[in-house]
């Protein structure tokens, strides 16, 4: 970028920048290497797709590429291509996402000092790396901090259109957006509105050109964001995986739909109980069940219920599978090895209210304990600058579309900040670490707010000079609600330092001494030291890869600190004596069995419903022509089987021969090894049995073998 090559050739290097960027590396890197478990869902993936380019292009979980995970391929291109250099690792899947949390901060940065100024800058920044549930993400191989990371590139493109009037800059912008669906498909169009609604008033270019170039870069937006997508739905589906996730082997469906707007209408796909019947791809077994309880199987986690980590939407329990030591779940976000041992993805997932925990559908959801100690630690102080920003720069001369630069640039962080708020505000199916979309807006605004509420403070004799005290009391107010949840002690602490500090800039208003601006930057830094423990715990205490979240409570859960995962070592060694010659090492329900051993051994595992168990991919018919050509010779059924393929599955129930569970079952497992992962159930009281598939007891495995 041309600000960071300016401040290389004139030596202005900043100082409080390099340490904020030090700051955030230590927060996103400082111990992944003892994560050996991650996201099995996404690293069996990157296992599958280092094997062949076919696999890497279709994001296959599976070497065979029988099924694909439920997401766009881009972020997993960059893990595997990770992976390539650096071999398959949990630190070396989790590097891309680590380094992107950086990038957002270092992007923030240059994003808000051309038009605030330094320190706005420097504080954007610094609120930016320390915000709680962006440091967890990145920490992890979700891939939510990429889709940060290349949305704050297409603002800075779009920032660059506004400020040299070249079509070019717009175009790349949208296209970045175009990227970003590619990497979460729908959630990456949630600043559309703040890049449209910026350069419409930003601009310097008539109505009819602004017009005409905003329609041609969502033309160009569109069309790299289905580009992926249009591909694979062209290609024969004997040619390529199965779309996981879709019950109709399509991308444009599940970004439509499971990734779509299921996730605000709080349904998912394929969860009903209906039997697959004999339409394979075609068959809607399974179609969205609408329960009005928000109780049906996480998209991105297991069938529990985030109360009591039992089904209560009619549905069996998530098969456990990994360590029988609570370790969380880990689909694409949940049914997987977390890092801590956590039950059900953490006491936030499990103790909250709502779907998964993320609290009560309304207005204030951001400002309720279970969200908003991921993410609103300085959301008043964002409120109150944002007010502060307007009014500093406000002229009776100046129409909406006249606006200043400050205005105009609060405007389109408020754009960020509003929609994606409102979304999660009233979505029924989302997860704590979707939060970190808030995490650029909040930053911007608290940086840029503060120095302008500090400028209101020292020259507004008005009511607008005491919102800077007034911001301190309300974001004190918050932060001390959400502490009180842990520690009266340090609730008390905070709210003694915060609200001492606010009352003497109530105080010493009207005589503006010399030393104010020291006490408004003691109270700023006051108010980042909950934020920043809250950012160091996934560190300190072990996070949770498959559920990312951050806060005290991963101090206290199950297990404590990064916990190694677990396959049966014997059933492995009894599948590759018994199994050899045959495509699939095994076949079981769903990714979150079959991940585990798809990492441990390179081979592939039969996802039979893919994700969720629940994905319609064969027929009767086409099960057994595969027995006949020898690429399956073994099933394992987990006891609390939830594949909604019923006829396949009762076929493989009463044609099966079961395998004497001596033979295969080991009550004792063995950890995985720093290039393996393992998955489990969102609650070990629901399961954490040992002996199958990831240390499970009280399944059954079945040889397969051709009718007469």
């Amino acid at each position: 970028m041309k600000e960071v090559m300016e401040m290389v050739k004139q030596r202005r290097i900043d100082w409080f920048l390099i340490g904020i960027a030090v700051l955030a590396a230590f927060l996103n890197f400082w111990g992944v290497w003892n994560d050996d478990t991650v996201n099995p869902y996404y690293t069996a993936a990157v296992t599958s797709m280092t094997e062949s380019w076919s696999n890497f292009f279709y994001g296959a979980l599976d070497p065979s590429g029988f099924v694909t995970v439920d997401k766009p391929p881009v972020a997993l291109w960059l893990q595997t291509i990770s992976a390539l250099i650096f071999g398959i690792h949990g630190w070396s899947v989790i590097l891309p996402q680590a380094l992107a949390g950086v990038g957002s901060v270092l992007l923030l940065y240059f994003l808000v000092k051309p038009t605030f100024g330094s320190w706005a800058a420097r504080i954007a920044a610094l609120v930016m790396a320390t915000t709680p549930i962006a440091v967890a993400v990145s920490r992890t191989n979700n891939v939510d901090s990429i889709l940060v990371f290349v949305l704050l590139l297409g603002a800075w493109a779009l920032f660059q259109a506004v400020r040299k009037g070249k079509i070019g800059f717009l175009l790349l912008a949208f296209i970045l957006i175009g990227v970003g669906f590619n990497v979460k498909m729908l959630q990456a169009y949630m600043v559309v509105p703040a890049f449209l609604l910026f350069y419409l008033i930003a601009a310097k270019l008539n109505w009819k050109k602004k017009l005409l170039h905003l329609v041609i870069a969502l033309v160009m937006m569109l069309g790299v964001s289905v580009s992926w997508a249009v591909i694979v739905d062209s290609t024969s589906a004997d040619s390529r995986p199965y779309v996981g996730s879709s019950q109709t082997n399509s991308v444009l469906e599940l970004a439509f739909g499971y990734n779509g707007m299921e996730r605000l209408l709080g349904q998912e796909t394929g969860t009903s109980s209906g039997g697959g019947g004999q339409d394979g791809a075609n068959s809607q077994a399974g179609s969205s069940s609408n329960s009005s309880n928000n109780d049906n199987i996480a998209p991105d986690a297991s069938t529990e219920s985030a109360q009591n980590g039992q089904s209560t939407s009619g549905q069996p329990p998530q098969p456990p599978s990994g360590s029988s030591n609570g370790m969380d779940g880990g689909g694409p976000g949940g049914n997987g090895g977390g890092q801590n041992g956590s039950q059900g993805g953490g006491l936030k997932m499990m103790g909250g209210t709502g779907m998964f925990g993320t609290g009560t559908a309304g207005p204030l959801r951001l400002f309720q304990t279970a969200l908003g100690d991921q993410i609103s630690w300085l959301l008043p102080m964002a409120l109150f600058g944002m007010a502060a920003i307007f009014i500093a720069n406000w002229s009776r001369k100046r129409r909406f579309f006249q606006w200043n630069t400050e205005q105009k640039e609060m405007a389109f962080w408020a754009a960020w900040l509003i929609p994606v708020a409102g979304f999660f505000s009233i979505a029924g199916f989302f997860h704590h670490y979707y939060l970190i979309m808030l995490a650029p807006a909040i930053a911007a605004l608290t940086g840029a707010g503060f120095m302008a509420l500090l400028k209101l403070y020292r020259k507004n004799k008005g009511v607008p000079g005491y919102l800077l005290p007034s911001a301190v009391v309300a974001t004190t107010g918050l932060q001390m609600f959400f502490i009180a949840q842990y520690s009266m002690l340090w609730m008390g602490f905070v709210g003694v330092i915060g609200l001492g500090l606010a009352t003497t800039l109530f105080i010493v208003k009207h005589k503006q001494p010399a030393w104010t601006s020291w006490i408004a930057a003691a109270s700023l830094v006051a108010l980042l030291l909950a934020p920043t423990y809250w950012a160091l715990t996934p560190m300190m205490y072990g996070g949770n890869s498959a559920l990312p979240e951050a806060g005290p409570q991963l101090k206290t859960s199950s297990g404590g600190g990064f916990a190694d995962a677990t396959v049966n070592e014997k059933l492995i060694a009894y599948l590759e004596e018994n199994s050899s010659g045959t495509e699939f090492l095994f076949g079981t329900t769903d990714a979150s069995t079959a991940a585990p051993y798809i990492i441990k051994t390179g081979e592939s595992v039969m996802a039979l419903g893919g994700f969720n168990g629940t994905d319609p991919i064969l027929t009767v018919k086409e099960l057994k022509q595969m027995i006949k050509e020898g690429k399956i010779k073994y099933f394992y059924l987990p006891s609390n089987n939830k594949a909604s393929n019923s006829d396949v599955v009762a076929w493989i129930e009463e044609n099966g021969t079961k395998v004497d569970s001596s033979e295969w079952s080991d009550d004792t497992t063995t950890a995985t090894d720093a290039t393996t992962s393992a998955t489990t159930s969102e609650n070990s009281q629901g399961g954490g049995m040992q002996g199958g598939p990831g240390g499970q007891s009280g399944g059954t495995l079945y040889k397969l073998t051709e009718e007469d």
